[in-house]
Formats: structure tokens, C-alpha cells, sequence
């Protein structure tokens, strides 16, 4: 009541609508309910209505200045996080550190910021545990699909064979993966690291060092070949053997693998723990050349003495070019091709044609010298391409030694 006992009438409403801070704004025609936040009166509305009012404005880093062509606009409102990225590059651009303090030499990429004397020896354990599981998986697969085929050389040693050959490829070229594995459980290094410096298999070197294996070694079993014939020795060609066709193309598709296999377990992974161990690179290097050749040879018992001289020379040829290149790629290659060459060779000729598994008598010795003078002749084809185009042989790293202490290591 005012006045004289009239009743109050309440006047309208004259001023700008009312926000979403007060009151709902009216339901936009089309609008699904449940999409936009309740109002803290509660209730389901649709988008809120930009204010029809000024809104006070506050200098920020998008407010234009006086006489630029957007002269006099305002800036974000006061306490509005600017759009843009945060402050300084996200996390996730930030670069790794480099796993070495100075460039490092390959057979001493284990000696990184990470380097700890048992680390190795776990990664050697790794290798063991994970390995035997992974082959013995391939071997029981690949020898019942073998046996299911029919009758079958159960000692799996003719690799003329195709599908024995596949078995003993495909078994061992998943110590590939498996030592990928080790470098990072046990280095928490790059999985390239026993391929070469640079962390990663340099696939142009591939491609470089392949026509210097196939003029050296090729060169090296045509001999063989001709004192053979020569000697009438260890050749009785007795033609392709069946299944050629499928023999080559297994072994062009799984030689390579299986021969990369073995050099990223024995001048890989092998050569560079004892390196590492040592500590020295020069002796280091010697060390490892001599070791992995002889566990090498080993590995391809039983033999004779001839063939176990052929295997350690050529282990020794492979740890040669690893030293030359700082990768293993001229060691794959190296080892690529002559299995390639001699397995092809085997299949074309027939089952009479010695591959080279027995060396006896005046014709082994022989053989032995040829496949040490191709070996060698390879060697020195690759020493003049680094002369040549030289490849890196050492890691990329951060300096962070003293000045005086890096002119004094010089």
C-alpha cells in the first residue's frame, strides 16, 4: 500500500535484458535440452545471448595500438586467458638428450650417459631368456608344417631344401627384434643402436657395399668353382634341384634377414658389449674382433679345423668393415651375399656340389685360402669407398666436457 491506502503497482522492467547470471535467457527455437549447463536457478535453456551492453575491456597482448588499422578496438576482457599456446614450447617438443656426452665410436655405443658395467650382462640375459622362447616357438611351427608335408630329413640340415630353409632363416632372424629389445630394457637407448652411429640402418651404405661383395666374393667362387672341376673335387653337378624357383625366392627374401640376424647378435650387440667392458677402443675393438669370431665359428660346429679357420676369417673380415664404416651394414652385406651366392649356387648344381660345410684335404685348404683372399679383397674395396665418401663413424653427441679438457683429449 502507499499513499492513501492504494494498492502498490510494481512498475515494469525498462532496462537491458537480464544475463545468464540472473535469470534463464529464453529457450533458442531448435535447441536440445541437456547440452548447455544448468543456470544457477536451475532449469534446461538454450545458448546464452551474447550481452547487448558494453562489456568493460582490459589491455592485453591482442589490443591494438592507437593509429594501426584496427586502432582504438579493445583488448580481451579483463582476467581472459589468451588464445595461443602456453608460454614456451609444449612438453613434448623438447628433444631427448643424446645418449653420449662426446662422439663415440660404434663398438662403444653402450659406454652412453646411461652406461653401468651390468648392463650389458642383463641385456645378454634378456637375450638368452627372450631368444630361446622366440626360436623354439618358430622351430615347433615351422618343423610340424615341414613334417605335415610328407616325408622329410628330420636332422633339417639340407638347405637346398625350401622350406628348411625357411624354418632355419625365419628362426634365426627374430634375434633381430630380440635385440632391439635389450638396448631398450637394458640401455634405454635407441633400438637402432647396434645398427650404426647414427642409431638406425643406413640403407645407402647397403646399396654402396652390395656390387663390392658381388665383384669380390663372386669373383672368389668362380675360382672354387674352376680348381674344382679342376681337382674333380667336391663338383658333381647333377642339375637344379626341385622347387628351384621357390628355393630362390626364399632365399632372396630370407638370406638377407637371416645373415643380418647373426651380425646384429655377433659384431653387434656381442662385439660391442665387450668393447664397452674394455673400455678402450682401439683394444676394445681387438678384443671383440677376436671374441665374436671365435664364438662364431663355434656356433657352426660341428666341423673341422679348415672350417672353423674359414668361419673365423670371415669374422674377422666382418668386424674389419664394421670398424672401417661404424655400422654394420658392410658386415651385413658381406654376409648377405655370400650366403645368397653359395645357397643359389647349391640349388643350380644340385644336391653332388659341395657347399662348403666338409673341408679336407689339399682342396679344403685351398678353398680356405680363396674364401680369406675374397674376404680380403673386400675388405680393402670397402676401405677405399670410406676414403672415398666417408660415412659417419662416430655418434652424434653433446660436448660437455671443459674447454681445456676437449683441447687436452685432442
Amino acid at each position: 500500500m502507499t499513499g492513501a491506502g492504494r494498492p502498490e503497482v510494481e512498475e515494469p522492467y525498462t532496462g537491458p535484458p537480464p544475463t545468464a547470471r540472473y535469470a534463464a535467457p529464453p529457450r533458442v527455437p531448435g535447441a536440445l535440452p541437456g547440452l548447455h549447463p544448468p543456470l544457477p536457478g536451475g532449469g534446461d535453456h538454450g545458448p546464452v545471448p551474447w550481452p547487448l551492453g558494453p562489456v568493460p575491456m582490459a589491455p592485453g597482448p591482442h589490443t591494438h595500438l592507437p593509429g594501426s588499422p584496427l586502432g582504438g578496438l579493445p583488448g580481451p576482457p579483463a582476467g581472459a586467458v589468451p588464445w595461443g599456446p602456453p608460454p614456451g614450447p609444449p612438453p613434448w617438443a623438447v628433444p631427448a638428450p643424446l645418449p653420449h656426452d662426446v662422439p663415440t665410436p660404434f663398438l662403444l655405443a653402450m659406454r652412453s650417459r646411461t652406461w653401468r658395467w651390468w648392463r650389458p650382462l642383463l641385456g645378454l640375459l634378456e637375450f638368452v631368456g627372450v631368444y630361446t622362447i622366440a626360436v623354439v616357438v618358430v622351430v615347433v611351427a615351422g618343423a610340424l608344417a615341414v613334417v605335415a608335408r610328407g616325408p622329410v630329413d628330420l636332422d633339417f640340415d639340407d638347405l637346398t631344401d625350401p622350406w628348411v630353409l625357411l624354418v632355419t632363416n625365419a628362426s634365426l632372424a627374430v634375434a633381430i627384434p630380440v635385440v632391439w629389445l635389450c638396448w631398450v630394457a637394458a640401455h634405454q637407448m635407441p633400438i637402432g643402436s647396434s645398427s650404426s652411429v647414427l642409431a638406425r640402418l643406413r640403407w645407402e651404405l647397403l646399396a654402396r657395399y652390395v656390387p663390392l661383395a658381388l665383384l669380390a666374393l663372386g669373383a672368389g667362387i668362380a675360382v672354387q668353382l674352376a680348381v674344382g672341376y679342376g681337382l674333380d673335387d667336391g663338383v658333381d653337378a647333377s642339375g637344379p634341384v626341385r622347387s628351384f624357383v621357390l628355393l630362390a625366392v626364399l632365399v632372396l627374401l630370407t638370406t638377407p634377414l637371416q645373415s643380418a640376424a647373426e651380425e646384429y647378435v655377433f659384431r653387434g650387440y656381442l662385439g660391442q658389449a665387450v668393447a664397452a667392458w674394455v673400455g678402450r677402443e682401439r683394444a676394445g675393438a681387438l678384443a671383440a674382433a677376436v671374441l665374436t669370431a671365435t664364438l662364431f665359428s663355434l656356433a657352426h660346429l660341428p666341423g673341422d679345423l679348415l672350417l672353423f679357420l674359414d668361419r673365423f676369417a670371415f669374422g674377422l673380415a666382418a668386424s674389419a668393415v664394421v670398424w672401417l664404416t661404424g655400422g654394420l651394414e658392410a658386415a651385413i652385406v658381406l654376409h648377405a651375399v655370400n650366403n645368397v651366392l653359395v645357397l643359389l649356387l647349391a640349388g643350380a648344381l644340385g644336391e653332388g656340389v659341395d657347399a662348403g660345410e666338409e673341408l679336407g684335404g689339399g682342396a679344403g685348404l685351398l678353398v680356405v685360402a680363396l674364401d680369406v683372399l675374397a674376404m680380403a679383397a673386400y675388405v680393402l674395396l670397402v676401405r677405399r669407398s670410406v676414403a672415398r665418401r666417408p660415412p659417419a663413424t662416430r655418434t652424434p653427441a653433446q660436448d660437455l666436457r671443459p674447454p681445456g679438457q676437449v683441447a687436452a683429449a685432442r
